[in-house]
Formats: C-alpha cells, sequence, structure tokens
C-alpha cells in the first residue's frame, strides 16, 4: 500500500513537473527548487518583519493604531511590507508543505535521512507557531479571535487547568504585558525558525539555499503584485467586550482554528498530536524496504580516481558531493539532465526521473542521472567536470624518454622530457595516463615535484604478464616517444591546515609522496612531516636513502620504514609488520593529523577504518587507491595502482 502511495505520488510531481518544464524550462522550473525558495522566502518574511518591528508599539492602545498607520498612512511602503510579510509567510507554509510531500513520494525520508525529516517536520510547526502568533499582534477582530481561541485550546493541557482563557473574559485583563510577551514570543521563534533551518541544510551536502536570480525575481514582483492588489488590511479593531463571529480566514496558517469549535479543544489536540507523531516516526514505520547492506556500497569515481562510500539508500549524486567531488548538477530531482554520467561498472537503481532527460537509448549505452540513481552494488562512475579537479586543465603531451634507470628488480624510474620545451603544471600528489595505441590507458603518479617541470619523473612497477610494463622493462630505450594525457585526479597536497601530516607509502606509492614532500621543502612548510613506508624486504625500499637525506636536512621530517615480510639474512633492526600498526603504536590518537595513504588498494582499505576508529576526521584523510575492493572484479592484476600499473 505505501509504495502504491508513494508510486502515486511520484506520477503526479512528475507529471506537473513535466508541465512547468514546458513553461518555465528545467533550469528555471521553480518545483525543482522547493528547498531554496522556502529559505529565500524566509529572508522576505523576516526582511519585513524588521522594518515593521521598527513602527510597531507593544501596547493594547498603541499595538492596532501602529499598523493601521503603517497600512493606511505608509500604504506606499508600511502596507506593501505588511502584505508582503503576510503573503511571504503564506508562500513558506506551501512551499515547505510541497518541499515534504515530495520527499515522502520519493521515499527520501527514511535511513540516514531520518534528522533532515524530522527536523524539517520540527521547522514546519515552528514556521506554523510564528505565524500564529503573528497573528495576534496587530489586534484586530482576528487576533482576538486566535488569541482567545489558543487560550482555550491550551486550557484543555493539564498544566494552564482552564485558567488561561480568563485573562481574556474582561477587556481590563489585557495589558501592555501581553503585548511584549507575544513580540517577544513572536522573535524568539522566528529566531528558532532560523536556527533549525541553518541545521537542517547542513545535513544535506551542498545544500543550495537560494533559488536562481529569474525565480528569485519573479517571486519577488509576485508577492510585490499581490501586494499591491489585495493588500492586507486589519478587520476591525478588537473588542473583548464582544464576541467575533465574522473574519477573513487564512487557510495556510489557521485551518486547525476551524476545528476547534467543531470538535472541541481535546479533539484537536488528538488530531494534531497524532499526526505529529505519527509524521515523526516515518522514517522508522513499516514497510522498510532495505535494498542493500547497511554499511552500503563504494563507488570508483573517474576522472578524479576516487573511491567514495556510499551509504544504504543514498543517490549517487549525494554521496560524492558529500566526499567534495565537484559532479556537475542543478534541479537535484532528475528533471534537468545536468548530473548525466557513465555506468561503466555495477548495477543502480535508476530512480524517478523526467523521461526525456534519459532515454531508454541512453540508459542502455550505460548512461545515468546522478541525482535518481542508487546503487544496488559497488560501482564504477565516469563523468564529465564541469570544473578541473585542482584548478589546472588537462591535456594531451607528446613525451621522450629521457633515462631508465633500474632502482629494483621490479621498479623502473622514467625520466620523461616534453618535446617543443614546453613545461606541465601540476600538484603534487596528481597522474597522468600514458595513451597506448589502441587508445587504452595506464595511469602514474608523478614523482617530480611541480616545480621541477622541465622533465616527468615516474616509478613504475612491473606486472607479471602486463603489457605495458612488460614493454617498458624489455623493449623501451631513452629516445622513445609516448603520449600522455593529464595532469589528472583530485589528490593532492592540501596547504589549507597546520596539521601535522603523516604520508602512508606502499611500494611505488612512494612516488606521489615524492612529489609532496619535495615540493614541501621547496616551500618551506614548516608543518611537521612523518613518512611510513610500507613494503616487504629491504630491496623494495627502492630510494630509501632519499627520504633518510630528508630526514637528516630538515627538522620538521622523519622517515619510519617497515618491512612486512624480512628475511633472516637481511638483518632488519627496524620497524616491522604491517605499516598501519607501526603508525597507531606511535600515534595512538589521530585526532590532531593528516593522513596521506599512497600505496595498493588492499593497504588503503586496512588503514583507513584503522586511522578512523582512532580518531582521524573523515576530512583529513586523503588517499588515492585507483581501484574498488577485489570483489568488484576478477582481472585485478591488470587494474590502476597508484604509481604504477600494467
Amino acid at each position: 500500500m505505501l509504495k502504491r502511495l508513494h508510486l502515486a505520488g511520484q506520477w503526479v510531481f512528475l507529471h506537473v513537473e513535466g508541465l512547468f518544464n514546458l513553461a518555465f524550462g528545467e533550469k528555471l522550473n521553480p518545483l525543482y527548487y522547493l528547498g531554496p525558495i522556502a529559505y529565500y522566502l524566509m529572508w522576505v518574511v523576516v526582511a519585513s518583519g524588521l522594518y515593521l518591528y521598527a513602527f510597531f508599539k507593544t501596547g493594547v492602545q498603541g499595538a492596532h493604531a501602529s499598523v493601521e498607520y503603517l497600512t493606511v498612512q505608509q500604504w506606499y511602503l508600511g502596507g506593501v511590507m505588511r502584505s508582503l510579510h503576510r503573503y511571504g509567510a503564506d508562500a513558506v507554509a506551501l512551499t515547505m508543505l510541497l518541499h515534504l510531500t515530495r520527499h515522502w513520494c520519493f521515499d527520501r525520508y527514511r535511513g540516514f535521512r531520518w534528522f533532515s525529516w524530522v527536523s524539517g517536520l520540527a521547522l514546519l510547526w515552528l514556521v506554523y507557531a510564528a505565524g500564529i502568533n503573528g497573528y495576534m499582534l496587530p489586534w484586530d477582530r482576528l487576533s482576538q479571535f486566535v488569541v482567545v481561541a489558543t487560550a482555550e485550546w491550551f486550557d484543555r493541557l493539564p498544566m494552564f487547568g482552564g485558567e488561561l482563557v480568563r485573562n481574556f473574559i474582561f477587556p481590563e485583563n489585557v495589558n501592555d504585558r501581553l503585548f511584549s510577551l507575544l513580540t517577544f514570543v513572536h522573535i524568539g521563534v522566528s529566531l528558532a525558525v532560523l536556527a533549525v533551518l541553518w541545521v537542517h541544510t547542513q545535513r544535506v551536502p551542498q545544500a543550495k539555499t537560494l533559488p536562481p536570480r529569474p525565480i528569485a525575481v519573479t517571486l519577488t514582483i509576485a508577492l510585490l503584485a499581490l501586494s499591491l492588489a489585495k493588500p492586507a488590511v486589519s478587520q476591525g479593531e478588537a473588542n473583548l467586550a464582544a464576541a467575533v463571529t465574522t473574519i477573513g480566514f487564512d487557510w495556510f496558517y489557521l485551518p486547525v482554528y476551524a476545528l476547534l469549535y467543531r470538535w472541541g479543544p481535546g479533539e484537536v489536540w488528538g488530531l494534531v498530536g497524532g499526526l505529529t507523531l505519527v509524521l515523526a516516526l516515518l522514517p522508522w514505520l513499516p514497510p522498510r524496504r532495505r535494498k542493500g547492506p547497511a554499511e552500503g556500497y563504494h563507488m570508483l569515481v573517474r576522472p578524479d580516481n576516487r573511491i567514495v562510500a556510499v551509504r544504504e539508500g543514498e543517490t549517487i549524486l549525494d554521496a560524492g558531493l558529500r566526499e567534495g567531488i565537484a559532479f556537475p548538477y542543478e534541479c537535484r530531482n532528475g528533471g534537468c539532465g545536468q548530473c548525466k554520467a557513465t555506468l561503466a561498472y555495477g548495477t543502480v537503481d535508476y530512480g524517478a526521473y523526467q523521461p526525456d532527460m534519459l532515454t531508454a537509448q541512453e540508459r542502455g549505452a550505460g548512461k545515468l542521472l546522478l541525482c535518481s540513481a542508487t546503487p544496488l552494488g559497488d560501482l564504477e562512475i565516469d563523468y564529465q567536470p564541469t570544473a578541473v579537479p585542482g584548478g589546472i586543465r588537462a591535456r594531451v603531451w607528446t613525451a621522450t624518454v629521457d633515462a631508465l634507470d633500474l632502482l629494483a628488480p621490479d621498479v623502473m624510474r622514467v625520466m620523461l622530457r616534453l618535446e617543443g620545451g614546453e613545461r606541465i603544471e601540476f600538484y603534487p600528489g596528481q597522474y597522468l595516463n600514458v595513451l597506448l595505441e589502441d587508445g587504452e590507458k595506464r595511469s602514474f603518479s608523478f614523482a617530480t615535484a611541480p616545480h621541477v617541470n622541465d622533465r616527468i619523473e615516474l616509478h613504475i612497477r612491473r606486472i607479471p604478464g602486463g603489457r605495458f610494463t612488460t614493454q617498458l622493462f624489455e623493449r623501451t630505450k631513452v629516445g622513445d616517444r609516448l603520449r600522455f594525457e593529464g595532469p589528472l585526479g583530485s589528490f593532492f597536497l592540501r596547504e589549507d591546515s597546520d596539521k601535522p601530516i603523516i604520508f602512508v607509502a606502499g611500494s611505488t606509492g612512494f612516488a606521489p609522496v615524492k612529489s609532496m614532500l619535495e615540493y614541501a621543502f621547496h616551500r618551506g612548510l614548516a608543518r611537521r612531516m612523518i613518512l611510513y613506508w610500507g613494503v616487504r624486504r629491504p630491496e623494495d625500499l627502492y630510494l630509501a636513502l632519499l627520504p633518510r637525506q630528508w630526514a637528516r636536512e630538515h627538522a620538521n621530517f622523519s622517515f619510519v620504514p617497515v618491512l612486512s615480510d624480512p628475511r633472516p639474512e637481511d638483518h632488519w633492526q627496524e620497524r616491522t609488520g604491517l605499516v598501519h600498526d607501526a603508525i597507531l603504536a606511535d600515534f595512538p590518537d589521530l585526532s590532531g593529523y593528516q593522513v596521506y595513504a599512497c600505496g595498493s588498494v588492499e593497504m588503503v582499505e586496512a588503514t583507513h577504518p584503522a586511522f578512523t576508529a582512532h580518531g582521524l576526521r573523515q576530512d583529513d584523510c586523503f588517499s588515492d587507491a585507483f581501484r574498488l575492493a577485489a570483489r568488484v572484479r576478477s582481472h585485478a592484476p591488470e587494474l590502476v595502482r597508484l604509481g604504477g600499473t600494467a
């Protein structure tokens, strides 16, 4: 039954949004910006409210007169502001209700989204409380009705015991302190709305808090036009000596008041309390349809070459934005097609979207919409970035092999010189793709620091049976030409923190570490830096003398080699075991550090959970492993490894 209701709601929203697309275009469809529109309207209400408050007199004799002055004597500004305040508040309530309903229809309120749902519900009730309280301030006949009805309603609660409404039986019981209290409550609740609104949007990755400018301008003009065509006016001064029989009603804010005298206060409390409880518990109420494991899946994103964890039920777009990937997007509702990408591996639930934005032919070709699709397993995603990671645009280069040095039995240092005397700009830690004749690519990290950009240094490990590395080790010679594209990747040294850095390198993962450290030394960075290089045997430390030299030359740097499988004849006297165990033995609390992990995926997968369990913040953990776990692909040896590949 619930699924049918969801599907029916989705059908309605998609068809109405499709009509709005025809009228406004996909990029300016207001139904795609319900959250930002509500945010914008709140600022309209706040700005107009501040103006009204400057003239409002908080007293029995002055409240109605001051509002009448604004409405009649200052109609050209004060009257417009009052109308903007009234209609803007109505629009906030309507927009928030639509926003809440859409998220329910599209089943985006369960699991990790429970906080956004519950905080959004609290926000809605706070907005209603502020609006109802606002109707009490002008002290006209509608104010009188709302105040008395609210007193009678709240008198049903045991804490008031029927005493509240007695304050409004006789006019002399109402004094200036009441209006001071009402004004204080109105301002306090409005501030609470802004605070909860801020908290609510912080849980949404890269949430937009303003609609596109054309929508904001159109909304403002529409509200101004409505304010001039049908200005908000008072309904006669309040008179507690006479009962209110006929009033103009606001069905956006006061529908529950229409039931108070038909059902009674107890029944209305039952309705409001029961509805609130059911809505608050919706994320946990059955039927709960789990689509995958509770821990979610992993996603490899190219061209960033980053592995991102995707929570169960989370869209690919939200997962990427949460991790800082610059996915292109606009509407986040499957209606504009801006976030179209390619599914290179894995299966997804494509979700609900406008059919014109993703045709059957495109789906057959592996396309999907990031904002609608949720993973059904581990994924590999290719997308076309609108902003280049690191800010340096990649291009295709031609270079010649300038030197070949065998650093270890299975590690070759390759020095490349760009043709035509060109120089390449890159960030320390980025990589390049060597282009093979048939269009295939092999990825290698820059081992050179960016300031040494006349030659490019690569550390390439031989993979048994690997196509490119076999050719490199057996047939490539100095003077040979090759083509590559770069720079690529969003893994590079960040300079926006003073925290000490722990570099974790495995095998040829030393290559990007070398680039980052030489850059840091060149820049004179004073941050403490420690390199842990984990390999199996001493000969795998193919450039061990270099970090030892750095440790002698730079007081803020230290080097810790770690062997996982030393032999007796190696006479190894330094650290042994797994590299992350050595780090945790030296730094049991990583909350004040940044970690850069460079190496095979197995090493990164082992280090990351261990480090986060010891206090390392997600924002302080950087890694660049170029494939998912081994279960994703069976031909893992042919996949890219940081620093060198087949």
